[in-house]
């Protein structure tokens, strides 16, 4: 596979800290960049502190992963992640150039193709009026585009970057896709959740993907992502899993690295854990990320990482 690549090196510091000691605590960590034909994995790194062992393994949704047990007591950790990816550049729009029949509504599933989709087609529960709100949202961006799916997912992406406000601070892990679709503020990963559940209300299998996105520094035109990034993937019919990313109203392409995959937030976390005493938490999150791409560079490298998932 031959192609312009790009070569970023992300580096993700969480810190958490502690006014009384914690006595033990179990972490499980998304951090590992996924490796695929469309991103390669050249190195990666995860350190905890307090020094610990990491099991790492592949979830049930095929992402890198790792468990830890820190044995206390301590009052600080640090779990610090190094990473370099080359991102190929893939033309994100190419789907929509094959030859085939464009999919509309209604979607006809076969039954395997329904049980198998089945984890992204099931929406949040919320209460009946909220849901019908969501759906009759989605249903009008259906109508307009004259019941074309992909020019509907291509309307709703950008419909979020150019008329909600991207405000970090306005809302919390809890925050509902109905609160978000009023307020019409949030963050990347309310924006994704409203995304995700408006497409599945439709009959569209959607996944919620966090990862990284690289800014460059481009001041307003681009809405900065200095912490984990979030977008969604929709499972488009003979056509398959794409990327859209309504915070910013594009497509991914080279400027993102994905992570993990699944159905929620819950299932990508990039740090989630249990502790066992401990009080008064304080946490830290500092992610950068550096184009160190070679402009020579055409043809993707073998991968040297050490991670060889069981």
């Amino acid at each position: 596979m031959k192609g312009n690549i790009r070569r970023l090196h992300v580096r993700h510091i969480t810190s958490y800290r502690y006014e009384t000691p914690v006595q033990k605590s179990e972490h499980w960590l998304h951090l590992r960049p996924i490796h695929d034909w469309r991103q390669q994995v050249i190195s990666s790194q995860i350190s905890v502190f307090p020094s610990v062992g990491l099991v790492e393994y592949e979830d049930v949704f095929g992402n890198w992963a790792s468990r830890c047990i820190v044995t206390g007591p301590y009052q600080e950790l640090h779990i610090e992640a190094d990473s370099v990816v080359d991102v190929l550049d893939v033309d994100p729009f190419a789907f929509t150039k094959k030859p085939i029949n464009r999919p509309r509504f209604p979607i006809s599933w076969m039954p395997w193709e329904r049980t198998m989709l089945a984890p992204y087609l099931l929406p949040e529960e919320l209460p009946n009026s909220q849901i019908r709100e969501i759906y009759d949202y989605a249903m009008s961006f259906v109508q307009r585009n004259n019941g074309d799916i992909m020019e509907t997912l291509f309307n709703i992406n950008l419909e979020f970057f150019q008329h909600y406000h991207y405000t970090p601070g306005s809302t919390h892990l809890a925050t509902s896709p109905y609160e978000v679709m009023i307020s019409r503020q949030g963050v990347c990963q309310d924006f994704s959740n409203l995304f995700i559940c408006m497409a599945r209300l439709l009959g569209i299998p959607a996944r919620y993907v966090c990862g990284y996105v690289y800014t460059g520094n481009t001041g307003d035109a681009r809405a900065g992502s200095d912490a984990s990034h979030a977008w969604v993937q929709i499972y488009i019919p003979d056509i398959g899993w794409k990327g859209f990313d309504p915070t910013n109203g594009t497509l991914p392409q080279t400027d993102h690295i994905r992570v993990a995959v699944g159905r929620h937030y819950r299932d990508t976390a990039p740090t989630s854990g249990v502790i066992y005493g401990g009080t008064g938490e304080t946490m830290q999150v500092v992610v950068t990320v550096e184009d160190v791409s070679v402009a020579s560079e055409k043809i993707p490298p073998t991968p040297s990482s050490t991670f060889q998932p069981a």
